[in-house]
C-alpha cells in the first residue's frame, strides 16, 4: 500500500501538475517572439542576490518556465545573449545605490523564444522588484541598433561591463540626452504614450503634463540664453559712453558716472541669469532634473499599480506565493514612488518661484537702467553740441532695454507656465485613485 501524502505535499504536486499541463496547452510559435500582449504587465521579485522569490502569472507564461524552475533560480536565467553587459552594469550600479532605474531589455524564454520589455527595476524590502511593459514606440528600433553595436564592441575589443557602460552613456549623450536619467525618463514616457495609442485609450494626462513642463523648461533655458546674449551684445555701449565722457572732460564727469552705473547694472543682471538660470547648479537645472525625475517616477508608479491590479485579476496559483503579500509589496512601492514624484514637483514649484522672484528684481533693475537713460538724455541736452554721439548711444540704450523687457517677459511667462503645470500635476496626483484599473477593465 502506498504511503499517504500530507495535504501540503498533495497541494504542491497538484500545483506542479496543473502548471505543467497549462504550459503545454499555451500556444507558442516555433521561433521568434514569445506572445506578450501590449496591455499586459508583469513583475518578478528577487532577493538581494538576484534570486527569484515571486512573480505573477504573465511573467511565468511569457518566460515559459514552470514555477518550480523559476522560484529559487537566479534571475539571469532569462537573460538573452544579445544583451550587452553594459546595460546590466548600469542597472546594478543604480539599484545598489537605492535608486529605481528603467531600461530596455531583451529576454530569452525557456523554449528559445525572445521578448523585449521596458523594465522598471526598484529596490524593495529584502531585494529588488522588476515591473515590465511591452515596448512599442519608435525608440525601440534605435535601442536595438545601439545594443547590437555595443555588443559587437564588447566582443571584439574585450570591454569590461563598466567600460562598455561608459560607451553606452556616450552614445546616449550623442542622441541628445544629458545623462541616463534623462534618457530613461524620456523612454518610459514614450513607451507609456505609445502603449496608450496602441490600446486605443486616452494618453495618460500626467505624462502629457510632465512633457509640457519639460518643453516649457527647455524654452525657459532658450529664453534666458537669449537674454544673456542680449547683455553680452551691448557690453560695448558702456565702453562707448566712457569714451565720450573722456572726450568731454571736465564737463563729461557726470556722464562718466552714468556710464559706469549702467555698465555695472548690465553686468550684474547678465551674471545673475547666467549663474542662476543657465549654470550646472542653476534653477533651470533643478527644474529640468526634478520634472524628469517626477515624470519617470510617475510612470513607475502607474506600472506598479497595474501589476498589483493584474495580479489580483489573474486569480491563479503562484507556486505557494501569497498573492495578497505580493500586492502589498507592489502597493507600498507604488505609494513610495508616488510620494517621491510629488516631492519632485514641490522642488519644481520652489525653483519656478525663485525665478519669478528674480524676474521681479530684474524688472526693478530695468527701471534703474531706464532712469539712467533719462539722465543721459538730460546730460546730452545740457551739453548741446559738445555731446555729439550721445543721441546714438541713447537710442541704442532704448532698443536694448526694449529687448531685455521682452525677453524677461518670456522668462516670466514660462516660469509661470511651469508652476501652473506642476500644481495641476500635483493636484491630479492627490485626487487620483490608488490603482489604474482603466486599461485592465478595457481589455
Amino acid at each position: 500500500m502506498a504511503p499517504l501524502m500530507r495535504e501540503d505535499e498533495q497541494s504542491a504536486q497538484s500545483e506542479d501538475t496543473w502548471d505543467e499541463d497549462e504550459r503545454r496547452l499555451e500556444p507558442r510559435p516555433a521561433t521568434g517572439e514569445a506572445p506578450f500582449d501590449l496591455g499586459e504587465v508583469f513583475f518578478s521579485r528577487t532577493d538581494a542576490r538576484g534570486v527569484i522569490q515571486a512573480g505573477n502569472y504573465v511573467f511565468r507564461r511569457v518566460a515559459h518556465y514552470t514555477w518550480e524552475q523559476l522560484i529559487g533560480a537566479p534571475h539571469k536565467m532569462i537573460r538573452h545573449p544579445d544583451m550587452p553587459k553594459a546595460v546590466f552594469w548600469l542597472l546594478w550600479n543604480t539599484i545598489q545605490k537605492g535608486l529605481p532605474v528603467g531600461a530596455y531589455v531583451k529576454n530569452r524564454a525557456e523554449d528559445g523564444l525572445h521578448y523585449w520589455v521596458f523594465a522598471c527595476v526598484v529596490p524593495c524590502e529584502g531585494g529588488y522588484l522588476s515591473a515590465r511593459i511591452k515596448p512599442s514606440s519608435g525608440l525601440l528600433a534605435t535601442v536595438k541598433a545601439e545594443y547590437a553595436e555595443l555588443l559587437k564592441l564588447e566582443q571584439e575589443e574585450g570591454l569590461t561591463p563598466e567600460q562598455s557602460a561608459q560607451v553606452l552613456l556616450g552614445r546616449i549623450r550623442d542622441l541628445g540626452f544629458e545623462d541616463y536619467q534623462r534618457f530613461e525618463g524620456h523612454a518610459l514616457s514614450e513607451e507609456l504614450l505609445a502603449r496608450d495609442r496602441g490600446l486605443g485609450t486616452p494618453e495618460t494626462p500626467s505624462i502629457l503634463r510632465h512633457r509640457s513642463m519639460l518643453d516649457a523648461a527647455i524654452q525657459l533655458k532658450a529664453a534666458t540664453e537669449t537674454l544673456v546674449r542680449d547683455f553680452d551684445s551691448v557690453k560695448i555701449i558702456p565702453h562707448n559712453m566712457r569714451a565720450i565722457a573722456s572726450r568731454l572732460e571736465p564737463t563729461g564727469g557726470p556722464f562718466r558716472t552714468l556710464s559706469g552705473d549702467y555698465g555695472k547694472m548690465s553686468a550684474d543682471i547678465s551674471a545673475w541669469f547666467e549663474s542662476n538660470v543657465i549654470g550646472e547648479n542653476s534653477n533651470f537645472a533643478a527644474i529640468n532634473s526634478s520634472v524628469n525625475t517626477s515624470m519617470f517616477l510617475d510612470g513607475v508608479t502607474q506600472i506598479l499599480h497595474e501589476c498589483a491590479h493584474q495580479l489580483f485579476s489573474e486569480r491563479r496559483r503562484h507556486h505557494g506565493s501569497d498573492i495578497e503579500t505580493e500586492r502589498i509589496y507592489l502597493k507600498a512601492l507604488a505609494d513610495r514612488y508616488a510620494t517621491q514624484s510629488t516631492d519632485s514637483q514641490a522642488v519644481v514649484r520652489v525653483e519656478a518661484e525663485r525665478i519669478l522672484a528674480a524676474c521681479g528684481q530684474m524688472q526693478r533693475h530695468i527701471l534703474s537702467l531706464q532712469s539712467t537713460r533719462v539722465l543721459c538724455k538730460i546730460e546730452s541736452a545740457r551739453m548741446g553740441a559738445a555731446g555729439v554721439g550721445l543721441e546714438d548711444i541713447i537710442g541704442q540704450l532704448g532698443q536694448f532695454q526694449a529687448k531685455i523687457a521682452e525677453h524677461l517677459g518670456d522668462v516670466q511667462a514660462l516660469s509661470e507656465a511651469i508652476q501652473a503645470f506642476s500644481m495641476s500635476t500635483d493636484n491630479h496626483a492627490k485626487t487620483a485613485s490608488n490603482g489604474p484599473g482603466r486599461r485592465t477593465a478595457m481589455r
